[in-house]
C-alpha cells in the first residue's frame, strides 16, 4: 500500500512543536526523530510578528525537500483571530506545495473546520484542537468532520477556559481526555493526540515526561505534543509497546495459531476474542513504530 502524508499522521506518536518565525529550526525540528513537526503560527509567534512569521514560513517551507514537507504541519491561529483570513491565504499555498496538514486551535464548530478544509484542498489533513467547554459540547461534531485525522488536546488551554487549576498529573482532566478518545473511536479516527507537558527545564522534566506519556497511552493516546526535542524520543518510547509485552503478544497469537483458535489459557490466563484483538493491536503499535 502506497504511503500518504494522512496515514503517516495517523500513525505519528510525537507532533514536536517549532516557531514559525524560527525557521533556522525546522529541519532540527524535523531530525529529531518526531513522527511529525508542528510550524507554529499561533502560540509561538506574537502579535507583532505574525505577517514577518508567515513571510518566513512560506520562505523555509520552500527551501525543504519533498519529502520532509509530507511530515510537516502548521498550527494556524484560531478562527474570529485578526491573523486568521491571512493564514488560511498561506495555508493553501503550502498545501498545493506538500504540506501535510493543519492543526487547527480552539474549534468550537464543524462550520470552522469547513472553512479550513476549504482554503486546504482535498490532500491535507486536519488536525482540530479540543481547547474548550464549547468545543466539547461539539466534539463528535468535531471529529466526524471530513477530512480530519485525529483529535488533539490542547490540556493548557482548556483548564484556563474552564477555570481549572489541576495537579500535576492532571487528573481532573481525566474525564475530558476520554471524552477525546471515545470521539474518535465513534468517528473512526485515529487515536486521539494528548496535550503537552510544559516544564522542560527541572531536573525531573525527562521524567515528567515519561509519566504524561505514558498517563496518555493507558488512557487511549496515541500521540502526544512535544515542546522540545529532548522530549521526543521520551514519547516515542511511552507511547509504544514494551518488550515484555510485545513477547506476550507474539505467545497469543503462535498459540492461538497452534489450538486452531477458539478459547485457551496462557500462563493461567484465559484468552478469548477481546484479548486476542488486545495481542493483534499491541503489535500492530510496534508496526507503526
Amino acid at each position: 500500500m502506497t504511503e500518504t502524508p494522512t496515514s503517516s499522521l495517523a500513525r505519528a506518536r510525537s507532533f514536536l512543536f517549532v516557531p514559525a518565525n524560527r525557521p533556522e529550526r525546522y529541519a532540527k525540528a524535523l531530525a529529531s526523530g518526531a513522527g511529525a513537526v508542528i510550524i507554529d503560527l499561533e502560540d509561538a509567534v506574537s502579535a507583532d510578528a505574525k505577517t514577518a512569521a508567515r513571510a518566513q514560513l512560506a520562505e523555509g517551507f520552500a527551501g525543504l525537500p519533498a519529502d520532509d514537507r509530507s511530515r510537516l504541519l502548521v498550527r494556524i491561529n484560531a478562527s474570529g483571530t485578526p491573523w486568521h483570513d491571512d493564514d488560511l491565504l498561506l495555508l493553501g499555498q503550502l498545501a498545493r506545495a506538500g504540506l501535510a496538514g493543519v492543526v487547527l486551535p480552539k474549534v468550537e464548530s464543524a462550520a470552522e473546520i469547513s472553512r479550513v478544509a476549504a482554503c486546504a484542498g482535498p490532500a491535507c489533513a486536519l488536525l482540530p484542537m479540543l481547547e474548550s467547554a464549547a468545543g466539547l459540547a461539539v466534539l463528535d461534531a468535531l471529529a466526524c468532520s471530513p477530512r480530519v485525522a485525529r483529535l488533539v488536546f490542547g490540556n493548557l488551554d482548556f483548564q484556563a477556559d474552564v477555570g481549572m487549576a489541576c495537579g500535576p498529573d492532571e487528573a481532573e482532566l481525566l474525564p475530558v481526555r476520554l471524552a477525546l478518545v471515545l470521539a474518535s473511536r465513534r468517528a473512526g479516527l485515529a487515536a486521539p493526540v494528548d496535550g503537552v507537558t510544559p516544564n522542560t527545564n527541572s531536573t525531573d522534566a525527562g521524567a515528567q515526561v515519561q509519566l504524561d506519556a505514558e498517563r496518555s497511552r493507558r488512557g487511549g493516546f496515541g500521540g502526544k505534543l512535544c515542546i522540545h526535542p529532548s522530549q521526543v524520543a521520551v514519547v516515542n518510547a511511552a507511547l509504544g509497546p514494551t518488550a515484555a509485552e510485545l513477547e506476550w503478544a507474539r505467545r497469543v497469537l503462535e498459540k492461538n495459531s497452534s489450538v486452531g483458535g477458539g478459547v485457551f489459557s496462557l500462563d493461567g490466563r484465559m484468552v478469548d476474542a477481546p484479548v486476542l484483538r488486545l495481542a493483534q493491536r499491541t503489535l500492530a503499535l510496534q508496526a507503526a513504530a
